[in-house]
């Protein structure tokens, strides 16, 4: 199909995960200013930040019941809500509330993540293509483009009430983005009549491959800037390129990823990718200077860009029609933890350890991908 082809038969779900990489994209990089406004140093932040995975994943359970009850209106609604729960941690004045506004964006995350991947997945086999590195890339370049938008806003000393409330209406245009005629999804629930299929390993450890790599990509997001400017001694517009940097290298190597599709094998994508990408979150917690950390941010960008879309698709690929919408509604939700637990947790090795120490973590635990990636082989088979 050709390119400009592709792109109007995918565009709801890109317009799903455009503006949720703005949005967290721009959180990232606004997390310096919110830091200061809470009061609060890295372990602390990192513990306010643990109630954002707990909301997401209560809203990842409730997902399936929500799609299945709106119909072709879930996604838009979900993508909505998602963007009116990021208005609200700008606007907190007392840290007791900064945990609650959060919630409200991690709910909205966690229903939106379930939806518009479980959309791609259908839209794959109802056409025969690869369309998960795609979308994915459109994460990366709206969470580049939010994070350069907000570096450029605090540069000219925006408040994080302005730098989130307009990035909040940017994601309500992307949500209206997201409708379409013949948007239902398919399967997401169980069957009632006690026929379902069972869903086996495959989302279990595709999940756990999702898990690795979102847990060291959004981690890496979110801490990059605090790293150069509080570590590195950057400037505000220096730290903001950090997530940008990381965010737009994953872009467009996700774009080489669509095309590497189905001509590579994705064992040996997996395997590579990590590599690739425990060398660059290893030269970001060795650098000198900011640009140092930008050369390691974009080594690791390479790698880590291709292991989630690649372990989703093959949760999406070798589950039967009948499971698929469920086992890829499965993988997001173990894959998630990762998303959401990943930040709050470099938070509180950073506040013990450091912030080199954490990149280096992170840089371990990609390696894992090693293991996990020969057991979904054999799941396959």
């Amino acid at each position: 199909m050709p390119a400009l082809a592709t792109l109007a038969y995918s565009r709801p779900a890109i317009a799903a995960f455009g503006a949720m990489g703005l949005l967290w994209g721009s959180f990232a990089a606004d997390l310096p200013d919110l830091k200061a406004m809470l009061g609060v140093d890295e372990a602390g932040l990192g513990l306010l930040l643990f109630f954002t995975p707990l909301a997401a994943i209560s809203a990842m359970l409730l997902a399936p019941a929500f799609g299945a009850a709106l119909g072709r209106a879930a996604l838009p609604l979900a993508t909505a809500l998602m963007a009116l729960g990021f208005m609200l941690p700008g606007q907190v004045g007392a840290v007791w509330l900064f945990p609650l506004a959060m919630a409200c964006a991690g709910a909205g995350t966690g229903l939106t993540d379930v939806l518009m991947n479980a959309r791609v997945a259908a839209m794959e086999t109802a056409r025969g293509m690869h369309l998960m590195n795609l979308a994915h890339a459109a994460y990366s370049f709206g969470y580049a483009g939010g994070a350069i938008l907000t570096g450029v806003m605090r540069g000219a000393g925006w408040a994080p009430a302005w730098v989130l409330g307009l990035m909040g209406l940017l994601g309500l245009l992307c949500a209206l983005l997201t409708l379409e005629r013949d948007g239902r999804i398919e399967g997401l629930q169980r069957p009632k009549d006690g026929n379902a299929l069972p869903l086996g390993l495959v989302p279990v450890i595709g999940g756990g491959i999702v898990l690795i790599a979102f847990m060291t990509e959004n981690a890496a997001e979110n801490w990059s800037a605090l790293h150069i400017e509080k570590t590195l001694g950057g400037s505000p517009e220096e730290g903001a390129f950090g997530p940008a940097m990381l965010a737009l290298t994953m872009g467009f190597a996700r774009l080489g990823g669509q095309w590497l599709a189905g001509r590579v094998n994705p064992f040996r994508l997996l395997k590579g990718g990590a590599v690739v990408a425990a060398l660059g979150a290893g030269i970001a917690a060795q650098a000198a200077g900011p640009i140092g950390a930008y050369l390691g941010f974009f080594v690791m960008g390479i790698g880590a860009s291709v292991l989630a879309p690649t372990a989703f698709s093959l949760v999406g690929q070798h589950s039967p029609p009948g499971t698929r919408a469920r086992a890829v509604a499965r993988a997001t939700l173990l894959g998630y933890f990762g998303y959401f637990v990943g930040p709050p947790l470099l938070g509180l090795i950073a506040g013990t350890f450091g912030l080199r120490m954490a990149f280096l973590w992170a840089a371990f635990l990609v390696g894992a991908v090693f293991l996990l990636a020969p057991i979904l082989a054999r799941q396959r088979t």
